[in-house]
């Protein structure tokens, strides 16, 4: 049931508008990989199953609905898009991994009412540095009076990227 729920925010909230709340555009996705990379390389997919999915929905604290994540790569350097819910929205989250810390985190696309404060420098700068610690970051994060699923939302997508990096890196030949 919660997957359907999931599914069925994500669809409506990929819409210019959902329940009368815009969305607000901050980086397409175009200039969040220029950005990132000299030359943006070819994208890769990695297939969401077994341990890893399980890996996904312990870090996330919920089932993760799609079956893969793309992802662009160029040494130690990866870039990430993922969409995850905040409080009834999805959140479009472009995250950095260099060398297994957090580069970069930037707010994409904001859909919520409130906590729009995420996509802030303040805020996602923190972020920087920080490595994953089992299923968790290895600092604490500094949340934002009136956007506590925000946060939250960000600050486990940024473990999660984290362990996909690991994951994808152990996984090089």
């Amino acid at each position: 049931m919660y997957k359907l729920l999931y599914v069925v925010l994500l669809i409506i909230g990929s819409g210019v508008y959902a329940a009368g709340i815009p969305q607000i555009e901050y980086l397409k996705k175009h200039d969040f990989l220029a950005q990132t990379f000299e030359q943006t390389p070819k994208w890769k997919m990695l297939r969401l199953k077994g341990d890893v999915k399980k890996r996904v929905e312990a870090i996330l604290k919920h089932p993760y609905s799609s079956k893969r994540i793309r992802y662009w790569r160029d040494g130690a350097r990866s870039a990430w898009i993922i969409d995850e819910i905040g409080k009834e929205m999805p959140i479009t989250m472009g995250l950095v991994v260099n060398g297994g810390a957090i580069e970069n985190i930037e707010i994409m696309v904001y859909r919520e009412e409130r906590g729009g404060e995420v996509h802030q420098a303040f805020f996602t700068q923190q972020f920087e540095g920080m490595t994953l610690i089992k299923n968790g970051l290895s600092a604490e994060v500094d949340g934002i009076t009136g956007a506590t699923l925000s946060v939250d939302a960000v600050t486990r997508v940024a473990a999660m990227v984290l362990y996909l990096d690991q994951y994808v890196q152990s996984k090089k030949t």
